[in-house]
């Protein structure tokens, strides 16, 4: 059994509650019908009832009836949700008659359902972009008490078994930050090794990756990857982490013992940390298109409750793996 089949397989256990609020997307829809099938999440889809019921016939997903669906336009809560906006948006003016016009958008419409209880998680982004699915979710549901800085790491399935935990790397921050401090950029790094040791059950081994090995290259983007390392170290003292390392010093081990002899990640890095957005984005991209790799995310980290954004060239299969890590984000939570 691997990976992906053990995070469904303990998602069925507890059953979250997981909104899509992207139901006028096929692929949404097909995804919602596997894990219906599976059963390892309950679905809640926000849309109308009548165009999801003949999308559901016209496409034969037989177990689609099984998702609550709720019409953004006119459902039992509308105005419960619009009351809650405007006590969670007083201070910036909201008004009643904002309110109501917002619980109408399925992605406002998401948050505020986690927000009031009523679901566990959201996962979106296949046919909305990344500032639209965060937009609401950091109005409503916020960030963790302390959580300075939000991040999302990819979970990336390798061919060659021989790389990071048997083929599997997590990635960040490659969907949110696009220049974060040192100190973002260390809390960005404990972040992933938790999400790799609470999601995947695998130790984390740090990587901070730049175009430097241990002062190798001298530049102010250096600089701030070695700052981050040494402010992470002191965060989580008992997690492996190195840097800065350039990535064939990360991942190889013969490399590793010429470039950094006495790192304690010894070329068997398993969460690369990337100096910035522009690089980590690219990155995640031509490893999945190139290398045949499999791109599971991004998983957004410090978030009060699990809302996870895809890429919009997202499959079906993406949707259901990452409504699977959704729900075990949820349990932990």
């Amino acid at each position: 059994m691997n990976l992906l089949q053990k995070i469904r397989q303990n998602a069925i256990l507890n059953q979250m509650r997981i909104v899509l609020p992207e139901a006028f997307d096929e692929r949404t829809l097909k995804a919602a019908n596997i894990i219906l099938k599976e059963g390892f999440a309950k679905i809640i889809l926000t849309g109308s009832p009548t165009k999801i019921e003949a999308d559901a016939k016209r496409l034969k997903l037989e177990y689609l009836h099984k998702a609550l669906i709720i019409n953004p336009k006119e459902h039992t809560k509308k105005n419960e949700y619009a009351k809650l906006l405007v006590e969670i948006r007083k201070k910036k003016g909201m008004t009643m008659e904002q309110a109501l016009k917002l619980v109408e958008d399925p992605l406002y419409l998401a948050a505020l359902i986690i927000k009031s209880g009523d679901a566990d998680g959201e996962v979106a982004g296949a046919a909305n972009t990344t500032g639209d699915v965060l937009r609401p979710a950091f109005q409503i549901v916020k960030t963790l008490p302390g959580i300075s800085v939000v991040s999302g790491a990819f979970f990336m399935f390798v061919n060659n078994k021989t790389h990071g935990e048997e083929g599997l790397l997590l990635f960040a921050d490659c969907a949110v930050n696009p220049n974060p401090t040192a100190p973002q950029l260390a809390e960005i790094a404990v972040a992933t090794g938790r999400t790799a040791s609470a999601i995947a059950g695998i130790e984390p081994r740090v990587a901070m990756l730049s175009f430097s090995t241990k002062g190798s290259a001298k530049h102010e983007m250096v600089t701030k990857v070695a700052e981050a390392t040494a402010i992470a170290k002191k965060m989580a003292p008992d997690m492996k982490i190195d840097g800065e390392l350039q990535a064939d010093a990360a991942l190889i081990e013969v490399v590793a013992n010429k470039k950094s002899p006495n790192s304690p990640i010894g070329g068997q890095a398993n969460v690369l940390v990337f100096p910035s957005l522009e690089v980590g984005n690219i990155a995640y991209k031509l490893v999945e298109r190139l290398g045949d790799a499999v791109a599971v995310g991004p998983i957004l980290q410090g978030m009060a409750a699990p809302i996870n954004d895809l890429s919009r060239g997202c499959s079906v299969e993406d949707i259901v793996n990452l409504v699977a890590i959704t729900a075990n984000q949820a349990q932990i939570k």
